[in-house]
């Protein structure tokens, strides 16, 4: 790779990364039209099938469980990993897939995923595919395909009334709800037969999971069986029968016939569109090789451990919040409440990954505090350079400084070093980029989930979470991080002015390189951030 990572070209995309954050709502406010949501049609609500012990993913996980009430994880950095996972899933499912996504992309692991679904269908597999509207622009005939098949149920969560083509028509046409459209779903959770699913911070497209040739992301999900399953489903019920969630074909009409429908589904995801994907390297990071293989042996060797699972709730999506009379009071089933009372409750240091590190007054108190008290904290975020959201940035430049004031160690990614690194993932040519979302808290209590430190993540998206007391799981996740500390990020200090910014990498020797501009970055791209970061209000992040 040569050049900057964060370019001018960066910069020219910025306008539609800002109509989702809602800057352009004022330039945009002269197209807006009167498309109105359609009437949600009377239904009897659908549940999660309950387990049937004589499927084949039963029998392994009866196979692998030593306690019933604990649950078993599998943590899954490598993207080729995670997505053989979800594959062997769908494809040795005999009952159920309840499959939920803030993105699934038409691209080639988008497709492939898809059709692996659709072929699970096809056994009689009941699947039912919950997906946020806000990034099926262009999707509309590979969805309406997959929904005209048999034992499939396509719905949109909180969907645009009208105006589909692309991200900024929809804004255009919903401006009049423009409070509604601007807050998504962003959970991510993929269940079969109601006994293992995967849960983390991937989307379904070919960034997730090393198959860019643009961009990756490092990420991280985990596998999961045993006693949180139940209320996994749970989650993905409330969500699927919540009146935020629209039948596909109430929102997308088609003149075609179900055949028609089919037949196009099969075209879009045929071999000459959608080839395989690669397979996964033998072994990963951590030292595991693909699940499959213990799947295929009946036996899974997994990390055991009390969890809980948490999730937003559905109707966060139209602002509605819990309250006492007329007082709003905090939601303790909701992901940020919980990840902030965990960080409250640190007694000796908090290690924390965000790719969007925006914490707001509040979060800057809850560190100060958990800081006087000798709570160290570690915080992995992305650089300029290697954001895919640089509006966001600005929040995160805001408190920078006071974050290293507390005395607090900050990383920035770097896609230059993060691509060069073989344990981080194969790249190639393309560029590194964090994605991953987890919290260490006292070495002994993990967070892995959807949610982003960030504004976004606590007053628009819904978001899903599991938390998990496990001194073996935190060790792995601190691994993970200090890969990336040590070869793939910038270490941020205040210099001994106490005032300006250095970042500083280890040379070969040993020896400290120190950069005192954002690295990776050009001059107009640091001079758009310093105007963005004056014109652009924290609210709108």
């Amino acid at each position: 790779m040569q050049g900057s990572a964060f370019g001018f070209s960066t910069v020219r995309i910025m306008a539609a990364r800002l109509a989702r954050r809602g800057v352009l709502a004022g330039c945009l406010a002269w197209l807006a039209g009167c498309a109105v949501l359609p009437e949600l049609p009377a239904r009897t609500p659908t549940l999660a099938l309950p387990p049937s012990p004589d499927t084949a993913l039963a029998r392994i996980v009866s196979a692998s469980t030593a306690d019933p009430e604990q649950s078993g994880f599998r943590l899954m950095p490598t993207g080729q990993y995670a997505l053989q996972a979800r594959l062997e899933l769908a494809r040795r499912a005999q009952r159920s897939l309840d499959v939920q996504y803030y993105q699934i992309h038409d691209d080639r692991t988008g497709r492939y995923l898809l059709r692996t679904v659709r072929d699970a269908a096809e056994r009689g597999v009941r699947v039912r595919l919950l997906i946020d509207d806000l990034y099926t622009g262009g999707e509309d005939p590979l969805l309406l395909g997959l929904d005209a098949h048999p034992n499939v149920e396509v719905r949109l969560f909180n969907p645009f009334a009208g105006w589909r083509r692309n991200l900024l028509t929809r804004f255009a046409g919903s401006l009049h709800d423009f409070s509604r459209v601007n807050r998504r779903m962003h959970n991510k959770l993929f269940i079969a037969d109601g006994v293992m699913a995967v849960a983390g911070g991937r989307n379904i497209a070919d960034e997730y999971f090393m198959s860019s040739e643009g961009a990756n992301f490092v990420d991280l999900d985990t596998f999961v069986i045993g006693g949180i399953l139940p209320r996994l489903s749970r989650i993905f019920d409330e969500y699927w029968n919540s009146a935020r969630a629209y039948p596909l074909t109430t929102i997308i009409r088609s003149a075609d016939t179900p055949e028609m429908l089919r037949e196009t589904f099969e075209r879009l995801t045929g071999e000459d569109t959608t080839p395989p994907p690669e397979p996964p390297p033998p072994n990963d990071v951590l030292g595991y090789g693909p699940i499959a293989n213990e799947l295929e042996a009946g036996k899974l060797g997994l990390v055991w451990a009390d969890a809980q699972a948490y999730a937003d709730s559905p109707d966060k999506a139209i602002g509605r919040v819990s309250s006492y009379g007329a007082v709003p009071i905090a939601d303790v089933d909701s992901v940020r409440y919980n990840v902030i009372e965990l960080i409250r409750r640190a007694r000796r240091d908090v290690v924390l990954t965000s790719p969007y590190l925006v914490p707001g007054r509040d979060g800057i108190e809850v560190f100060g505090d958990r800081r006087q008290r000798g709570v160290g904290f570690t915080l992995v975020t992305n650089s300029l350079a290697a954001t895919d959201e640089p509006v966001v940035h600005t929040g995160y430049r805001r408190y920078r400084p006071q974050m290293l004031a507390l005395g607090m160690e900050l990383y920035e990614l770097s896609p230059m070093r993060v691509s060069r690194s073989l344990r981080l993932g194969r790249f190639s040519r393309s560029i590194g980029r964090l994605h991953a979302k987890s919290a260490v808290i006292d070495r002994e209590k993990v967070f892995i989930g959807s949610m982003n430190f960030d504004p976004r993540s606590d007053r628009h998206n819904t978001e899903m979470g599991l938390f998990i007391e496990s001194p073996v799981l935190a060790q792995q996740v601190l691994k993970l991080v200090e890969v990336i500390k040590s070869q793939g990020a910038y270490r941020v200090r205040l210099a001994d002015d106490g005032k300006t910014l250095q970042w500083t990498t280890l040379a070969a020797a040993g020896q400290a390189e120190v950069q005192v501009e954002e690295p990776e970055t050009d001059f107009w791209s640091r001079i758009m951030l310093e105007v963005l970061s004056v014109l652009i209000p924290e609210d709108w992040l």
